[in-house]
């Protein structure tokens, strides 16, 4: 699928300049790689906001029309403003058919419905990743890469090092790294897990002190410590001359 960009070149730079380009519904980007130096570019906001709704724009080698002239490119980046949903900066790169590139190609998952976990066992597929990093000739690139989870039971899992790949094209793993890309569990199992752990995570009540179990104990504190304020220094000698009095009789 080939999907064309259209842009222009920018004379104007700064911060002052690009927030003057986006309230005239423009966006500021560049364009840099290859032989050739960066170059400063702006672009129609709703021409690129509606292209970067498509999976594909993310993950193919796109064609960038520049004041008419048209080049290979890769979109590399792309910054949105925090709540209005505008786009705020773009870049691309340059792409040389010679030349190897490294990107992240999305991943669709079929055959899940029909696989025996699934449809024998009442299983559910678990995606544990959703995109691949493989390296390969631009010409190579694909839109996506096809996981099947057709033959798949409860506990089987898919991964990297299974999946077929196009031609040309390469998983980036380090050394022995073979990560897993799907599973199919019971559903049931993930219940008991999850309640086993919040089971753990909250201590038993007799281990908590509440304010209501400690107001009890600093309550007979503090009454014991006003009784004993409460009783005159002079007590005891009071008894003593009740005593004296009555030895006199």
């Amino acid at each position: 699928m080939k999907i064309e960009i259209h842009a222009q070149k920018r004379g104007l730079q700064g911060t002052g300049a690009s927030r003057r380009l986006r309230r005239t519904g423009k966006v500021p980007g560049i364009l840099y790689g290859g032989e050739q130096g960066p170059v400063n570019l702006e672009l129609d906001h709703k021409e690129l906001y509606q292209k970067l709704t498509m999976e594909s724009f993310h993950a193919s080698i796109l064609t960038l029309d520049l004041d008419g002239i048209k080049q290979q490119v890769l979109l590399r980046a792309f910054n949105m403003h925090p709540w209005k949903g505008q786009v705020q900066h773009v870049d691309f790169q340059r792409v040389s058919k010679d030349k190897k590139i490294h990107m992240k190609v999305p991943l669709h998952f079929v055959n899940a419905e029909k696989s025996p976990g699934v449809k024998e066992m009442g299983g559910v597929s678990n995606h544990v990743l959703n995109d691949l990093d493989v390296t390969c000739f631009p010409d190579d690139l694909p839109e996506f890469i096809e996981v099947d989870l057709g033959e798949l039971k409860v506990g089987d899992s898919v991964h990297i090092k299974d999946l077929k790949l196009p031609k040309g094209v390469e998983p980036v793993l380090h050394r022995g790294e073979n990560p897993v890309v799907a599973t199919v569990i019971l559903p049931a199992l993930i219940t008991e897990e999850e309640e086993t752990a919040a089971a753990e995570a909250v201590p038993a009540p007799s281990e908590v002190p509440t304010t209501a179990q400690a107001q009890p104990e600093a309550a007979a504190e503090g009454a014991a410590g006003d009784k004993a304020a409460a009783k005159p220094a002079g007590d005891k000698g009071d008894k003593g001359d009740k005593g004296e009095k009555k030895e006199k009789k």
